[in-house]
């Protein structure tokens, strides 16, 4: 006999599934970067890295957001890459 999948516990049962903005500032735990919501086409998100770049297509189910603090962190670790010479 196959376990049965348990039912999520506490708040997180009671919680909506989490609907992307334009702006906000998510994780693709797909691709394992973090961007910011520029608009959709279809049933796909289109994601920009923080500091700019190419725009890239990502599932919602696997957005997540990110903390004020963990926003920060990835402009920082871009600004600090471009001061390195190593991105443009």
């Amino acid at each position: 006999m196959e376990p049965t999948a348990c039912p999520p516990v506490g708040e997180d049962r009671d919680r909506p599934p989490y609907e992307p903005r334009l702006h906000d500032v998510v994780e693709d735990t797909a691709a394992g970067k973090v961007g910011k919501v520029m608009g959709h086409v279809g049933p796909y998100m289109q994601l920009r890295p923080i500091g700019g770049g190419l725009e890239w297509e990502a599932d919602p189910g696997s957005l997540r957001p990110v903390t004020t603090a963990q926003a920060l962190s990835a402009g920082v670790a871009i600004a600090n890459a471009r001061s390195r010479g190593e991105c443009p």
